[in-house]
């Protein structure tokens, strides 16, 4: 019986002492396993910024890569590729086309602009050539008329008809020369002057001055400043 009783006995302790170990392998499982949780969740965080940083330089570096891209095709000039590209050389070539022909235009408003104004020019000097012919013929009625009432006394101007008509009729002569440009060459104390005057007769007078003209034989005229006829003249000194 007493070794019956020290066998369990033994038993006993020996399953006491085996609790005991397993129960303290347990808390240092237990205890290794609260540090590799802790240091876990503390470089898991870190990891997880070390990724975000990372992604993000990533990102920054595709955007950079992508604005570097987009500079150098705005750079380039653009080049239009297939049916595009050949519907812009078309076009370029209408506004070549359109751009000469306007110039053409312009120039040839331009001729004909100073063609019509050299015409013109050329028309109212053949007008005036002709017009100063005209005149020129006409100075010898002028003339006759004249002289014809020189030859009547001024009583006889007012009481007969005739000559009172052809007063008249001269009167209205000259008023539509002198309405055309014709004007007569003033000499009446004036000095003379080979552009205006013909000399035909030289005197020595102490009265007058020297060059001045003395005597009128035959008036002169003018159209429009050029002389028709220079007026017939005697000079003194």
């Amino acid at each position: 019986m007493i070794n019956i009783m020290d066998d369990q006995d033994e038993k006993v302790t020996q399953d006491t002492e085996v609790t005991d170990e397993a129960e303290v392998l347990e808390g240092e499982v237990e205890e290794t396993e609260a540090e590799e949780s802790c240091e876990a969740e503390t470089e898991e965080p870190e990891d997880a910024q070390t990724e975000d940083a990372e992604e993000e330089a990533e990102a920054e570096a595709e955007t950079a890569e992508e604005e570097s891209s987009d500079d150098k095709d705005a750079d380039k000039p653009k080049k239009k590729k297939g049916l595009f590209g050949k519907k812009e050389k078309e076009k370029d070539k209408r506004d070549e086309k359109i751009d000469e022909l306007t110039d053409k235009l312009m120039r040839s408003m331009a001729e004909f602009e100073n063609f019509r104004k050299r015409t013109e020019k050329e028309k109212t000097a053949m007008f005036d050539l002709g017009a100063k012919g005209v005149v020129e013929k006409l100075l010898p009625v002028i003339d006759n008329f004249e002289r014809g009432f020189d030859s009547i006394k001024e009583a006889e101007r007012d009481t007969d008809s005739f000559v009172s008509g052809m007063d008249m009729v001269y009167k209205q002569l000259m008023k539509v020369l002198e309405d055309m440009g014709v004007e007569v060459i003033d000499t009446k104390d004036k000095e003379f002057d080979p552009n205006l005057h013909n000399a035909v007769m030289h005197i020595e007078d102490e009265k007058y001055g020297e060059n001045m003209i003395v005597q009128e034989f035959q008036k002169g005229y003018t159209y429009k400043g050029t002389v028709v006829r220079h007026s017939m003249v005697q000079v003194a000194n």
